[in-house]
């Protein structure tokens, strides 16, 4: 029987007064909250189950609101997304139920918005997807390898990363529609992936990733790369999840 094993934690890092991430594993979503201690749950493989992380916009408000409501949605409707298609029009639907949020706010959260990275598990493949600068890693043994696409601009020059991004659902004052980043990756028995937002890819590079993750199971590892963003900085809220296909 093979399986699939998502650990993830959400926690509000050292800056910030709260935390504006989301995450959605399967039908369970964490919004606003600190789980600093990685909960891990196991699915049957089978029906489509989605793994995500969405990062409300940072400097504008109702982030929080905008990052809830695309994992709540995501939870509702990842059973039906059996194709590239599906998600992309998901994540449209997820664009434009912020933007409707928004508008029935009367005007106190006009420019929420959030970014969104994830997949979903099917039988033998993985649908990865992503708008914004949330992110999806490959965890093969020769090293980790981004999948998803960043939406953002080039750094300035002797900089690793920018908080800027060119995509997000929601975000402005008048609606704008989205071009998701969607790809289909093989998925087999023994395969690994990491699913977070830029709390912890700001603060830490790609190789400090894939030290930790080479060296703990994942449990483990997720407490220890959460672990290594506090001890950069913790400069922002950190979400991350580590998925793992298993047969038993």
């Amino acid at each position: 029987m093979t399986y699939v094993a998502v650990t993830a934690l959400s926690h509000p890092g050292l800056i910030r007064d709260s935390n504006e991430d989301s995450l959605v594993v399967g039908p369970w979503t964490v919004c606003s909250t600190v789980t600093e201690n990685p909960q891990t749950l196991v699915f049957r493989l089978g029906t489509p189950l989605v793994v995500a992380v969405a990062d409300g916009l940072g400097g504008q408000p109702g982030g929080e609101v905008a990052s809830a409501l695309v994992v709540r949605r995501l939870a509702a409707s990842g059973p039906g997304l059996a194709g590239e298609d599906e998600v992309r029009q998901d994540l449209d639907i997820c664009n434009r139920e912020v933007y409707a949020a928004a508008r029935a706010s009367g005007g106190a959260l006009a420019t929420m918005g959030t970014t969104v990275a994830g997949a979903v598990v099917l039988p033998g493949s993985l649908l990865v997807f992503n708008v914004g600068d949330s992110r999806v890693f490959a965890v093969p043994r020769d090293g980790v390898l981004q999948v998803s696409t960043d939406d953002s601009p080039t750094p300035e020059p002797g900089r690793r990363t920018t908080s800027l991004v060119t995509q997000s659902l929601g975000g402005t004052a008048e609606y704008r529609p989205v071009a998701p980043h969607v790809t289909t990756v093989s998925l087999a028995p023994g395969d690994r992936y990491l699913i977070c937002t830029d709390g912890l890819t700001d603060p830490l590079p790609n190789d400090v990733l894939d030290d930790v993750l080479r060296e703990h199971d994942d449990g483990r590892a997720a407490f220890e790369l959460w672990k290594a963003a506090m001890a950069a900085g913790g400069p922002d809220n950190i979400t991350l999840a580590v998925m793992s296909v298993v047969e038993r």
